[in-house]
């Protein structure tokens, strides 16, 4: 037998999990586990600023390179901040493990009035696939082991321990061999193939349609399929479209890129989806991303062929023709299989021509406002030279709402796990823990936070820890000094103004008072100087660049998706 405190125990799981990196903050009562982390140099402890950074942080790890990570919170408020961050985990589907702390067993579950009192399981069971307190520290390899399978099985998610501080510190005993098993051995490493009559119906509905459109969801990315999608489209001569979660599994230079993201890609996407006849749905939840005024995009008249690991994902919203709960990765690889390498298809001649004729006109006329003169910068002129000032091998992160919109437009993207958003929660301050986790994983690599000034308040104070942890991430902020969007629907629905100023911030100083780089950037010409010195610098850099508020040209139809069953509910009896 071996001795070990429960944070020892806990934190050989992760050993074996291969646990790159812990995010949170020291706190009196993770003192134990902190000296455990400390006891393992294969897992690099990051202290941030704020509990709410440390999941955001561990999400972008598994989005960033498939890997899990950890975060912690005190008890009490610790939790309570962890918990914004976890949503971001929760609602993008990226698996992460979160870890509190709490009253020793004597005050807690219930708890008896200490203060930093909280039922933290119970704050954390909205957001998370799966938490449990653990009252035992005999059964923490048990549960931890736990937490990782149901992180990592079926749709992946956050997951989350309450440990009480007297079971994080006890010292228990364990057999000798506890922590030799291989995670192949408590949890299934590959995900589930589809039914064959499936793969054949499918496959029989692709080579008859006429018009085929893929679109591709974050499964792609989780699966490694991106290379079958790619394949199976220049089978199909069909148009891409893929989602938030899947920048990058075509390129942006394919010659099957119809747009990122679905309805914010604009006309050739909603264009797409009305003409198309048969839809290939990869790896992707229909989310209001995919919605207009009338519900999804893939209405009833089309014939939908829907590929998700996550039963409760088929069906709804979107009605299918064909739905296979499969990993995406096997399902594609059955279904390239079953369709053949040069398959007899009936796709019109035009279909994928048309579809990149509507893009390239679209993208004519975003460029064109690029060009329109004006004291201050377009929000398009600034997300070009952004685009053109990145160097070629740079990660970026797309932060912010509506700056968000500019960013999935102009930015170059050409492979997966190189752009990032946060679509599911689309919790506005991800940008910079999320540059700072990649910059973590890709030491040598540039990467970009191109974000707007309300967005990168939230998290600012990261800053900090870019710096301690010397993170050279280069954050770029589209400043037109006010909560835009939100301001033009103020105007626009009731026609007043309240809050939503922001004037008067100097970001670039708040940046030199963190010790990093700082610069003001009033034109586009700039753009590219400014951040070649602050790639120069080797620091965090903040680009504070001077921008107005110009409404982009999908936002009508991304507002549209609101408007979904609204007007039915206006029209009910009061």
């Amino acid at each position: 037998m071996i001795r070990l405190t429960g944070a020892q125990a806990l934190v050989r799981i992760w050993v074996a999990e291969q646990v790159p990196f812990a995010f949170g903050i020291v706190g009196g009562k993770l003192a134990p586990l902190i000296y455990a982390i400390s006891q393992q140099p294969s897992i690099r402890y990051v202290g941030v600023r704020h509990e709410a950074a440390g999941p955001m942080m561990a999400a972008a790890v598994h989005a960033g390179s498939g890997r899990m990570a950890v975060a912690l919170g005190e008890m009490g408020p610790g939790g309570l901040n962890l918990a914004s961050g976890m949503g971001v985990a929760f609602g993008n589907n990226l698996p992460l493990l979160a870890i509190t702390t709490n009253q020793h067993r004597a005050a807690a579950y219930p708890h008896s009035g200490m203060f930093m009192d909280l039922d933290t399981r119970a704050v954390m069971a909205p957001i998370t696939k799966w938490n449990a307190t653990v009252h035992d520290g005999r059964r923490i390899p048990e549960l931890a082991r736990r937490a990782f399978r149901e992180a990592l099985g079926g749709r992946p998610g956050p997951v989350h321990l309450d440990i009480p501080q007297d079971v994080l510190a006890g010292i228990c005993e364990f057999a000798d061999d506890e922590f030799e098993l291989a995670p192949a051995r408590y949890r299934a490493m590959l995900g589930p193939r589809p039914a064959a009559e499936s793969v054949a119906q499918a496959a029989a509905l692709l080579r008859a349609a006429k018009r085929p459109l893929i679109v591709a969801g974050g499964g792609v990315v989780a699966s490694g399929a991106a290379e079958a999608v790619r394949t199976l489209a220049a089978l199909l001569h069909a148009p891409v479209v893929p989602t938030q979660m899947a920048l990058g599994v075509v390129p942006s230079s394919s010659l099957h890129f119809i747009g990122h993201g679905g309805i914010i890609a604009g006309q050739p996407v909603k264009t797409a989806f009305e003409e198309a006849d048969v839809i290939l749905n990869v790896g992707c939840r229909y989310s209001s991303w995919m919605w207009d005024e009338m519900g999804p995009l893939a209405r009833r008249h089309h014939r939908l062929i829907n590929i998700n690991i996550d039963p409760s994902a088929l069906g709804a919203p979107a009605l299918h023709e064909v739905a296979m709960v499969a990993d995406a990765g096997a399902a594609l690889a059955d279904l390239l299989a079953a369709m053949g390498h040069a398959p007899q298809i009936a796709c019109e001649s035009d279909w994928l021509a048309r579809m990149r004729g509507v893009r390239a006109t679209y993208d004519a006329g975003l460029r064109a406002m690029a060009r329109e003169a004006h004291d201050v910068m377009h929000p398009a002129a600034l997300a070009q030279a952004i685009a053109e000032a990145m160097p070629a091998d740079a990660l970026a992160v797309y932060d912010g709402g509506h700056t968000t919109f500019w960013s999935n437009d102009f930015t170059p993207v050409l492979d997966v796990r190189t752009r990032f958003h946060e679509p599911g929660m689309s919790h506005l301050g991800f940008g910079l823990p999320c540059a700072m986790a990649l910059q973590l994983q890709h030491p040598g690599r540039p990467v970009v936070n191109i974000t707007g000034d309300g967005s990168f308040g939230f998290t600012l104070n990261e800053l900090d820890t870019a710096r301690r942890y010397k993170l050279p991430v280069i954050t770029v902020i589209h400043n037109n000094a006010a909560w835009g969007i939100i301001r033009a629907g103020q105007r626009k629905q009731l026609d007043f103004e309240m809050g939503t100023a922001l004037d008067g911030t100097d970001y670039a100083a708040i940046a030199g008072g963190f010790g990093c780089f700082g610069e003001t950037v009033m034109q586009a010409e700039d753009v590219a100087p400014a951040m070649a010195r602050a790639l120069a610098s080797g620091l965090p850099a903040v680009l504070d660049c001077r921008t107005r508020f110009v409404p982009h040209p999908a936002g009508p139809m991304f507002g549209s998706m609101n408007k979904y069953g609204f007007e039915a509910l206006t029209r009910l009896p009061a």
